[in-house]
């Protein structure tokens, strides 16, 4: 009986030094440790991708809006683009604000935080629209240049960041 007890022992502590962990190869790894820390990651990520890109295109359209339309294109257009960016930067506050809620509510979340913006959008194009010295076209091409070109740097920035997609805390198992 000692014997089978021995083996059985032997066998497991042969089978941990098989497969050893990153801790035990004194490997350091900067992969986060919760849901949470995941979101906030990739939330940060986001925005360091696609900040650059949208002020870009922000003076683009300024600048190409007031050559084309004269001051009042300008104007909207600098209009359009202030929206567009805080709108943008609303997205990543809130993405930061649900990191630590359940993954669940961090989508639904998420889900909401983009139908509210582009509802919040559609109103404040509505709204000023009426107000005569604004380009119309300005404003509105300016803030949907801004909005599309952050959404696909977001789109490249979660799909470059390396997150694992199952987060299993060591005290569940």
């Amino acid at each position: 009986m000692n014997i089978v007890i021995e083996r059985s022992l032997r066998s497991e502590h042969i089978s941990e030094k098989t497969e050893p962990t990153a801790e035990d190869l004194g490997i350091k790894t900067d992969l986060p440790r919760t849901h949470g820390e995941a979101v906030t990651r990739l939330a940060d990520a986001m925005l360091r991708y696609a900040l650059w890109p949208a002020v870009a295109t922000a003076v683009v359209a300024i600048v190409l809006c007031s050559v084309l339309n004269g001051a009042r294109g300008g104007v909207a257009a600098l209009v359009g683009v202030a929206v567009a960016v805080a709108s943008s930067l609303a997205t990543w506050w809130l993405m930061r604000r649900t990191a630590a809620m359940n993954p669940m509510m961090v989508m639904a979340g998420a889900l909401g935080g983009f139908v509210g913006k582009m509802i919040v959008l559609l109103l404040v194009l509505m709204v000023l629209r009426e107000i005569s010295w604004l380009h119309v076209r300005s404003l509105a091409y300016s803030m949907l240049a801004v909005v599309v070109v952050w959404a696909a740097m977001d789109t490249v920035a979660f799909r470059r960041t390396k997150l694992p997609t199952l987060i299993i805390n060591a005290d569940d198992q």
